[in-house]
């Protein structure tokens, strides 16, 4: 690459603060922080005083109230990861979430791979505004633009703050599953749901994405019941899919 081209993307880069951003090291990863105001999903405003890693090397992330004003938590990976088991180990309870809340577990397009509603694998925790609304979601979105995403909703009734929940995505497939405690194997399933769809080249994501985790406000509304609400991420794994 032309050094001309690589001082004009560092200059861009730092004009839009993306340069200097929060970087916190957890579960063997360097994540980006997001640090952004009035911007979607929602819109929220992202602090990236709202996620740190503390001593035992867990991932926190909040949505907290200052001086009137709400803000969410967002953290990914600059990196893109492909084919593979995608874990996510929590402490909380998700499944007691304000209507409002979401947590986002995810893998997220950049520019070059593909438009916004189309190469995203979500696991997420959300009523979208509306207590009749189940609160785990399970949602793969098109490798390509224009077929609709297709989702599986359940009701997780955790029996503690532990719980685990994957994704294992190949080039045909995801298989999803979410798990009471905290484990690698398969024991305790709440929930499982596996899409194999007819076209998989079409409805399954094909290039490798970069891995997100968020905690937001649904449509940026302040929770219902008015509290703070925090989630700790204890481990983020990644093993990737067995070469053919």
């Amino acid at each position: 690459m032309p050094r001309l081209y690589c001082l004009l993307i560092a200059a861009a880069l730092a004009a839009s603060g993306l340069a200097q951003a929060k970087t916190l090291n957890f579960s063997g990863y360097a994540w980006e922080v997001r640090n952004q105001i009035q911007s979607g999903p929602g819109p929220n405003d992202w602090d990236e005083n709202n996620a740190w890693v503390d001593a035992q090397g867990r991932l926190h992330l909040k949505i907290a109230q200052r001086g009137g004003k709400w803000s969410s938590a967002e953290v990914y990976l600059p990196q893109r990861l492909g084919f593979g088991r995608y874990q996510f180990k929590l402490i909380g309870r998700p499944d007691l979430f304000d209507d409002n809340i979401v947590l986002g577990l995810f893998n997220y397009p950049t520019p070059d791979v593909g438009p916004d509603a189309s190469n995203e694998i979500d696991i997420e925790f959300a009523r979208w505004g509306n207590r009749q609304n189940p609160m785990g979601n399970y949602t793969v979105y098109p490798a390509v633009p224009g077929p609709k995403p297709t989702s599986y909703a359940f009701e997780p009734h955790l029996n503690g703050d532990y719980s685990t929940h994957r994704f294992n995505w190949n080039a045909s497939s995801v298989l999803y599953q979410s798990l009471h405690g905290h484990q690698d194997g398969d024991q305790y399933e709440m929930a499982r749901w596996n899409f194999a769809p007819a076209d998989p080249s079409r409805l399954v994501p094909q290039q490798p994405l970069p891995p997100h985790i968020n905690l937001w406000l649904f449509q940026g509304r302040p929770p219902k019941d008015g509290k703070e609400v925090e989630i700790v991420i204890q481990e983020f794994s990644f093993i990737p899919a067995a070469a053919k």
